[in-house]
């Protein structure tokens, strides 16, 4: 281990007071990753100061209710973890800030095909093949997000309370809720085990739960004298009034939600902030510990929808109005922003068709091209203001198929009407991901019992009873041999200018993207094809929210959703167009991004997980099933065939810039092993 200290006693800015490095030591013992040699790790705290009177600050909300130093600047501190190059002259000066989805590290699982995610990463098996290291990059990442919960390894932000002249305090409505699957007597106001607001005061008038039975049922009023506020027995915040109890239980198959009125808002839009004066501290200034030229930002999912916040909120401006970011990639955030710079925000919460419901995370506007709203007359853009069009990094965004059903994608490339596509910017790309579901699935899939509904991580399968082919719940496509490609190719165009593929997405004037009652599946026997898809509504959050970021309507009013399109499927029910890899095209199997709840109500969608529904291998097989699909033995005669077929796939996909070179031969023998399993599983 390398001594550790206090470093940059003189930053060019004082966005970033100071940063202290607990641990400065060797990765793998000094091991090499190609021309950038080895690579060290920092892990310790950044301290941040804003001036609340930069232009650069002035959309954080409640910023002017923040406690100031004696410089008249508001503080900040968020661990850190930086990974770059021992060596200074063996740095590419591009940085790749990952930010964090939940206090978590992705982008080694991601792209360095890393076999086990890790917070604190220091096994070999937590680095791969080390991808992003013999790109030379300096990957880091910084905690933005106040309500992540105590974890070693997890990176939060640590901001200041809003309160009142005089130091009273702020009060106002908060919301949780949940759908019930099965019997339970409590239930925890949080997000997904984070930190939560506490009722100011639990016998508030203004404190009201409800029960109602569908995503749009109508609401019941649970009588006050049934339910009250609870110390959850375990967790992060014991001895506070952090949960809800119902007398008798809740009950299976509802959904139920609670207004309540708390206190002392977090300044959570200082996240924002944080992200950018991270990547500015590293580009800028002259004493960084982590010196770049260039700056990435990576988002998944949540953080996806907080990157494109981060662009529409103008935060690429940093408080010395010079650009924070030159490139991003941002994945599977579909058309959302989310939680992160209003009062009273839960950055954790999302929405999804059957979770999380009416959080402002689908709102207009959704494409970076100005656009009207045909039914508010709104006209808006992420890209619209100038001053934001000035400083707008090159970006990627990429979405699997469930984002086009699970998070209202095609929104960020049609117009509000859905009648007619929207091109991206000059500096933007837009990739399908065909057929994906939200995460990869495992293969050989598991023929276990069904996991809960909502797991985010986990997909398990089972195997139909009736007549048919086996489905297995959880989509294995691995579009990560994608995204690896592509972020190679992104930081190429940041640092060398060189231009990435062209978009590849699904499009109205190609009949590729179809309302949801289009969608030509085959009548393949036991797999049930949705009806309905996840929509952004028109929602109403009060008078004060758009200007002052403040919620007075909760939940929210509801005006009318905007058109839902998703992409249309060959005669197999792949998806039949974007970045197309190798699964698709050699296809061995049906993966859909979808798949349906198999607890009531049944008809609506599962969080984030789709299915895998093998081809019959064989005519008899075929027969067996009555399966309208081809059997692998019709489509490529047998295994010869077939791994010429994926050698030429796997050759396009290089020439296309969708596959490294590197990733050819493990794609092939991935596409080997799916034909041995077919093989060995004929007979059933």
């Amino acid at each position: 281990m390398i001594a550790a200290g206090l470093v940059s006693p003189r930053p060019a800015a004082p966005e970033v007071v100071r940063v202290e490095i607990d641990r400065r030591e060797l990765i793998l013992g000094g091991r090499a990753w190609g021309e950038a040699g080895a690579y060290e790790k920092l892990v310790g705290r950044v301290y941040f100061s804003f001036d609340p009177a930069n232009p650069a600050n002035a959309a954080i909300v409640d910023l002017g209710f923040a406690p100031h130093n004696g410089d008249g600047r508001i503080e900040a501190w968020a661990e850190f973890m930086v990974l770059q190059p021992a060596d200074p002259a063996r740095r590419r000066g591009v940085a790749w800030l990952e930010v964090s989805n939940r206090g978590g590290k992705a982008s080694l699982r991601y792209f360095n095909r890393a076999l086990r995610g890790a917070l604190d990463p220091t096994r070999a098996e937590h680095f791969g093949d080390g991808l992003l290291f013999r790109e030379g990059l300096t990957v880091i990442w910084v905690g933005w997000q106040w309500d992540v919960p105590d974890g070693e390894g997890l990176v939060r932000l640590h901001v200041p309370v809003a309160r009142g002249p005089g130091g009273t305090p702020i009060t106002g409505l908060v919301r949780s809720d949940w759908v019930v699957d099965e019997p339970v007597d409590v239930l925890p106001l949080a997000h997904r085990g984070h930190r939560t607001y506490p009722p100011a005061d639990p016998t508030d008038s203004a404190n009201v739960l409800t029960v109602r039975v569908g995503r749009e049922g109508e609401r019941r009023v649970v009588p006050r004298e049934r339910w009250h506020f609870v110390a959850r027995a375990e967790g992060i915040e014991m001895g506070r009034l952090t949960a809800v109890a119902l007398e008798g239980g809740f009950e299976p198959g509802h959904i139920y939600e609670l207004v309540y009125r708390a206190e002392d808002p977090r300044l959570v839009g200082l996240g924002l902030a944080v992200v950018r004066d991270m990547i500015s501290y590293a580009k800028y200034d002259l004493d960084s510990e982590f010196p770049v030229h260039y700056g990435i930002a990576f988002g998944v999912s949540q953080t996806g929808r907080f990157l494109r916040h981060f662009l529409y909120q103008g935060f690429n401006v940093d408080e010395g109005g010079r650009t924070a970011f030159d490139g991003m990639l941002v994945h599977t955030a579909g058309a959302g922003r989310g939680s992160f710079n209003h009062r009273f925000a839960q950055p954790s919460r999302d929405a999804h068709r059957y979770s999380a419901f009416f959080y402002p995370t689908d709102l207009f506007p959704f494409t970076s091209r100005s656009e009207r709203d045909p039914v508010t007359g709104m006209e808006d853009g992420l890209a619209a203001d100038p001053d934001r069009r000035a400083h707008w990094p090159k970006v990627f965004y990429t979405n699997t198929g469930y984002e086009y059903w699970g998070r209202a994608a095609a929104l960020i490339h049609t117009s509000p009407d859905g009648r007619s596509d929207v091109e991206p910017l000059e500096g933007e790309r837009i990739y399908h991901l065909a057929s994906g579901q939200h995460f990869v699935g495992p293969f050989p899939p598991r023929e276990s019992p069904l996991g809960d509904d909502g797991a985010e991580f986990a997909a398990t399968g089972r195997e139909q009873a009736d007549a048919g082919p086996p489905v297995f719940v959880g989509n294995p496509l691995d579009f990560l041999l994608t995204l690896r490609a592509l972020a190679v190719r992104l930081v190429a165009w940041v640092a060398d200018d060189e231009a990435p593929p062209p978009s590849r997405y699904p499009r109205l004037d190609r009949g590729e993207l179809v309302p949801v009652e289009g969608l030509a599946f085959p009548r393949v026997p036991g797999v049930r094809v949705p009806r309905v898809a996840h929509v952004a509504y028109r929602a109403d959050y009060g008078p004060r929210f758009r200007s002052e970021g403040i919620v007075d309507v909760q939940p929210p009013s509801l005006g009318p959703h905007f058109p839902v399109r998703v992409p249309q499927v060959d005669g197999l029910g792949n998806e039949m167009t974007g970045a197309r890899s190798l699964e698709l095209r050699v296809p061995v199997a049906t993966y859909t991004p979808w798949s349906l709840r198999e607890r009531p109500p049944t008809d609506e969608l599962r969080d984030f997980v789709g299915l895998y529904v093998p081809l019959p291998f064989d005519a008899a097989q075929r027969a067996r099933w009555h399966d309208p699909r081809p059997s692998l033995r019709e489509l490529y005669g047998g295994l010869r065939g077939y791994m010429d077929a994926a050698r030429r796939a796997a050759s396009t996909l290089v020439d296309e810039g969708l596959l490294l070179p590197e990733d050819v031969e493990g794609a092939l023998a991935a596409a080997e092993a799916r034909w041995m399993w077919a093989d060995q599983r004929r007979n059933r």
